[in-house]
């Protein structure tokens, strides 16, 4: 007995060599994950990896920006406001999220971040393919007005703030905001590769987005929906010096959860107002031509809120129904899977049920999946408090023994198990885990 004893106080050593263990005074100490709602190579991302890399410097720990996009917008900033508040995941947030809410798409809205720093205001703009036969709004206007829905446009996905900036001109100037078929694309980079393609007419976006195809002369722009003409576009007529009265902007920013700890946001808040006000961002945002506007906390907070309510306004009123109404809601797809799980659960309920009664001294052994589900509910319970490797090697010992396993192999096993399992994700793929209160 003494030799497996010997094995599982081994494994153990290995586990806190491996894994560390200690709680750790300073903050942040270890890497932050940035998440961008939007695909990689349009203006939000380009902005997170230049900030993601200034913040690196400031913190000194590896800031890695994380594209998770899809749902408008949804997944990113669901993402971005339900991570664990430690202050080790961050959110570029962007204007969307001050509609999603009042589309119906999601129950996350700005209360659910706590804002660091605005960083710029983008305003839309109209751009179409150097080869276009539109010079102008008024001719993509009436070639809109004379086949309504047949000119295809795109930007970002359905209802994402370039769309809503190109219904809220079409319904301004007396025509449906659903005039110009709108092509759900993902952000602002595919959407213009589609149009140097051919597969839309017009792309709606912000100009430092189109800065490359632009300086290529692979698109021009028709007019920016701006009070006045956007620094490094000086060409770019706005839409009221065309007659055309209309403006719209987009915003990004940096927040973090709400519930996160106060001095690890004010740690936080004090690293991105040195990112937002050093040369190397100004440099950066003027040479891509994006508009660097800062805001610290409090001021970001009253953007958002007085922002929220201009897309209430919006999205809520007759005109914008068919943008801001779904087909389906944020719950649809969970539901669906429930539904399919129970049902599963009650055909294999009869089918036990009927083989019981072809055999009546047979008894069918529901301890395994009794055992899963309670291993699953275990985690998602216990893994915030007890941490990852803590609660992993007790669940994964558990099923062990459940199905079998001789404890004197289950535990050095599980210890094992969970240790390559978090050298892996923690350490090889920098997947944040839970920490616990061991901070391990």
């Amino acid at each position: 007995m003494r030799e497996p004893i010997t094995f599982f106080r081994c494994t153990i050593i290995l586990v806190l060599a491996l894994a560390g263990c200690g709680r750790e005074s300073r903050f942040p100490h270890q890497p932050i994950t940035l998440i961008c709602p939007w695909s990689a190579g349009g203006g939000t991302d380009r902005v997170s990896r230049q900030v993601a890399a200034q913040l690196e410097e400031e913190l000194g720990v590896p800031v890695n920006v994380i594209n998770a996009t899809g749902g408008s917008g949804v997944t990113g900033h669901t993402r971005g406001a339900r991570a664990r508040p430690d202050g080790h995941t961050l959110a570029m947030i962007t204007v969307e999220l001050n509609m999603l809410h009042w589309r119906g798409l999601t129950s996350v809205t700005y209360r659910d971040f706590a804002p660091l720093q605005l960083l710029n205001r983008d305003s839309a703009a109209l751009l179409v393919r150097a080869d276009s036969p539109f010079t102008n709004l008024d001719e993509l206007q009436a070639a809109i007005a004379a086949g309504p829905a047949k000119l295809k446009a795109s930007g970002t996905a359905y209802g994402g703030i370039w769309h809503v900036a190109l219904a809220g001109w079409l319904h301004a100037r007396g025509l449906e905001p659903t005039a110009a078929t709108w092509i759900s694309i993902n952000g602002a980079g595919p959407s213009l590769q589609e149009l140097n393609a051919g597969g839309v007419d017009f792309v709606c976006c912000s100009l430092p987005e189109a800065d490359a195809m632009l300086a290529g002369e692979q698109v021009r722009s028709l007019g920016v929906m701006a009070e006045k003409r956007v620094p490094g576009f000086e060409g770019v007529p706005t839409f009221r010096e065309q007659g055309h009265e209309w403006s719209i902007a987009g915003w990004r920013g940096v927040a973090a959860p709400r519930d996160t700890p106060p001095e690890r946001l004010a740690i936080l808040a004090e690293a991105m107002q040195k990112v937002g006000q050093s040369g190397e961002l100004a440099t950066f945002m003027r040479n891509a031509g994006f508009n660097l506007s800062l805001a610290g906390p409090e001021e970001f907070a009253a953007t958002l809120e007085r922002q929220d309510e201009i897309f209430r306004v919006i999205l809520t009123g007759p005109a914008f129904q068919s943008i801001s109404g779904e087909h389906f809601g944020p719950m649809i797809f969970p539901a669906i899977i429930a539904g399919l799980l129970l049902l599963t659960l009650g055909s294999v309920a009869w089918q036990s049920r009927g083989q019981q009664a072809q055999r009546p001294r047979e008894k069918t052994d529901l301890r395994p999946a009794i055992a899963v589900l309670a291993a699953a509910l275990f985690y998602i319970v216990a893994a915030e408090w007890l941490g990852f490797v803590s609660c992993a090697a007790l669940l994964v010992a558990g099923l062990l023994v459940v199905f079998r396993v001789r404890l004197v192999l289950a535990l050095p096993l599980a210890a094992l198990v969970t240790v390559a399992v978090y050298q892996v994700f923690a350490i090889g793929l920098r997947v944040p885990l839970p920490r616990g209160l061991l901070d391990w």
